[in-house]
């Protein structure tokens, strides 16, 4: 018997090298199939932003066409002014949210593993994961000025909470039986950590690594309209203020496309890293 190479497909689709002409065909109908339904809401919502405004369901003043959108957005992408406030604004938003993911992930694991650090710490972290990061914006303007540091900080802090509480939860939800399990098999506690509680936590850690990577930019889009020269926020302020619609809508989706590409960064890291999972 010839054994058949499976390779699998940027949709998830394992497609087999020596695979028929029909096969193949079928397997083509399939991925585009997957591709068209994924994007029918998107095309479907572009349709309506698009005819909307004019129809005259909306004010084209307050929001323009698509098309329009899409114009300015190429005329800020061309001229280089896209590529500087984006440039600006990812990096305070990877460093707050690089310096929140090297903090928060050790700390949970510890916390979640030592009962008694959890208990000393408990009350102090739900006093400040309850404070919002925008409500503590002014106190780190205050302290930390107006400049880089402040931005980074506000990130750094709202990125934090939904890694730590996802971390901690992470390692206490580890199936006891494997724990057991490992520990008959006369493994050590730190082996015991490495090898059973730490590979089962990744999925978990990664849902709130992913959940503070949508903060990251959001919560950098309330800072950089804070005396910041450069920067999303800043762009879709500035365009605001001067009744430049279509450039702040053009803003705006370029924040949203980089949220989905950090998202989808993100599930891909994840995937490498749980590869021992058993996929459905």
């Amino acid at each position: 018997m010839v054994d058949t190479l499976v390779r699998p497909t940027p949709t998830g689709v394992a497609v087999a090298s020596d695979a028929t002409g029909p096969q193949r065909r079928w397997l083509l109908v399939n991925i585009v199939g997957r591709i068209l339904r994924s994007s029918v809401a998107i095309s479907a919502f572009l349709v309506l932003w698009q005819v909307a405004p004019q129809l005259g369901f909306v004010d084209r003043v307050f929001l323009p066409p698509f098309s329009t959108v899409a114009r300015a957005w190429w005329t800020l992408a061309t001229n280089g002014q896209l590529e500087a406030h984006s440039q600006a604004s990812l990096v305070r938003a990877l460093t707050g949210f690089a310096f929140a993911i090297a903090v928060a992930v050790p700390l949970g694991l510890l916390i979640g593993w030592y009962r008694g650090l959890a208990a000393t710490l408990n009350p102090l972290l739900e006093v400040f994961r309850n404070t919002a990061a925008l409500a503590l914006l002014p106190v780190f303007i205050l302290i930390l000025g107006i400049g880089e540091t402040s931005k980074i900080t506000v990130v750094f802090y709202s990125c934090l909470w939904p890694i730590l509480l996802n971390t901690v939860a992470a390692v206490r939800g580890v199936d006891p039986l494997l724990v057991k399990s490992a520990r008959s098999m006369g493994l050590g506690p730190a082996k015991l950590f490495a090898k059973v509680v730490l590979p089962a936590s990744v999925p978990t850690i990664f849902t709130g690594i992913r959940i503070a990577g949508a903060y990251s930019v959001l919560v950098l889009l309330a800072a950089e309209m804070f005396g910041a020269k450069a920067g999303l926020g800043y762009l879709i302020l500035s365009a605001q203020s001067n009744f430049q619609i279509p450039q702040m809508y053009a803003g705006i989706i370029t924040i949203s496309l980089l949220g989905l590409a950090l998202n989808v960064g993100l599930l891909r890291l994840e995937r490498r890293l749980s590869r021992w999972r058993t996929v459905a």
